[in-house]
């Protein structure tokens, strides 16, 4: 189920796909020191 979430999601970017596919545990969270990096190489870019 996991993979075919995924696989219907990177088709379609269908939401919904997307939240059945990280709750199956398909996604672990960002660790704390990555998510600070992508929001300062996000504000570089803008």
């Amino acid at each position: 189920m996991r993979d075919f979430s995924w696989k219907y999601f990177a088709m379609t970017g269908d939401v919904d796909a997307y939240l059945l596919y990280k709750e199956s545990g398909g996604i672990t969270e960002i660790p704390e020191a990555a998510a600070d990096e992508e929001a300062v190489h996000y504000e570089e870019n803008e």
